[in-house]
């Protein structure tokens, strides 16, 4: 028998309610942190908003006790981007992944800056200036280039923070503190090392991120993970899996029992923060956002309306005023702008509590 098709619409509703955004979820912040199998984080606040637009009561604070008390991190790991996980996946995913660091590594000019330098030599002489005290790359590459003064220094840095498992420590990534640069501890100093190190394996990752973001083809796998291989863990996994075709006839892999809800069912409007991994996920996207609409949210949070990105958003403040600035791609129905407009002074309620005066502003669809 042929696999089921399922269209553009079943397959956004699949991932959205798998993502936490057809329903906010009753889940605890870790929780779903875990349940997702982490949040893009390069920017270090993105995560709350995640959040927020996911979860029924979720205090930030909380995730920020989290991250100062070490139950959570930020680390390069997937897809070599900073990702906010739990210490325990942290400690797990790092084995996985460092290969694809190690990867994204290589085709970088400032790994081919290094020339023939013992990189084994330089990741240890990393790693115990990291496990001293955090460093952020200024100070590591000025450290390093004690020993190498003929290297760059930047280049230095970077490579130890590629090649060698490594964490963002606070206050980076804690709500309501200053930013700052990053600084970085090796992943064992700032977590403990596990007396016995979780076991996961790259079958265990990928089946998770199909409990999280599928169904989803072998190409959208590898986008996600930036795993080689995938499709031969895929195939392992194949006896296990429920397989459908998606419009194109590509095979989709699923787990059996995930949620795969009515493609009619309500999509309420959610605000995703800059770089949400809804949007980065899969190698084909426009089960959540047309091709050409991608390059107008980078950088920029996207506006969710009926399960599919709509438009823009930015948030614009003063010390005693907060404006959610949102730039719809296309009309709004009036039923809709009225819950963007709820939905958006709420949001405002999380990212600008302290100031006086907010104010959702909509932007007119531009011609």
């Amino acid at each position: 028998m042929p696999d089921p098709v399922l269209d553009q619409r079943a397959l956004g509703r699949a991932t959205l309610e798998r993502q936490l955004l057809l329903k906010r979820s009753e889940m605890s912040a870790l929780g779903a942190v875990e349940h997702l199998v982490g949040m893009q984080a390069q920017s270090p606040f993105a995560p709350y908003v995640g959040l927020w637009s996911r979860l029924e009561s979720f205090d930030p604070d909380d995730l920020a006790r989290a991250i100062l008390d070490g139950h959570a991190t930020r680390a390069p790991l997937m897809r070599a981007t900073i990702h906010l996980v739990t210490a325990r996946d942290c400690q797990a995913l790092h084995p996985l992944t460092q290969p694809v660091l190690a990867r994204a590594f290589s085709g970088q000019a400032f790994a081919r800056a290094l020339g023939d330098l013992d990189l084994v030599e330089l990741v240890s002489a990393g790693r115990t200036l990291l496990s001293k005290e955090p460093h952020t790359r200024a100070e590591l590459g000025e450290a390093l280039a004690e020993r190498w003064p003929d290297h760059d220094q930047g280049s230095l840095a970077l490579a130890v923070t590629y090649l060698l498992p490594v964490v963002q420590v606070p206050p980076r990534g804690v709500w309501g503190s200053s930013t700052g640069e990053a600084r970085w501890a090796t992943t064992d100093s700032w977590l403990g090392g596990p007396d016995a190190p979780p076991d996961l394996s790259r079958d265990d990752v990928v089946s998770r991120y199909l409990g999280a973001f599928g169904p989803a083809t072998i190409a959208d796998v590898r986008t996600w993970s930036g795993f080689t291989g995938v499709r031969d863990i895929v195939e392992r996994l194949r006896p296990w899996l429920r397989t459908f075709a998606d419009e194109q006839g590509r095979e989709l892999f699923d787990l059996p029992d995930a949620p795969r809800p009515d493609p009619e069912s309500p999509a309420p409007p959610r605000f995703l923060p800059e770089f949400d991994n809804l949007l980065l996920s899969h190698d084909d996207r426009s089960r959540v956002i047309a091709e050409e609409d991608r390059r107008r949210v980078f950088g920029k949070g996207a506006l969710l309306v009926d399960g599919h990105v709509r438009g823009s958003w930015m948030v614009t403040r003063s010390s005693q005023a907060a404006s959610l600035v949102i730039e719809p791609f296309v009309p709004l129905a009036d039923g809709d702008i009225d819950s963007v407009q709820a939905e958006g002074e709420a949001l405002l309620g999380l990212v600008a509590a302290g100031t006086d005066t907010r104010e959702v502003q909509m932007l007119p669809v531009a011609a």
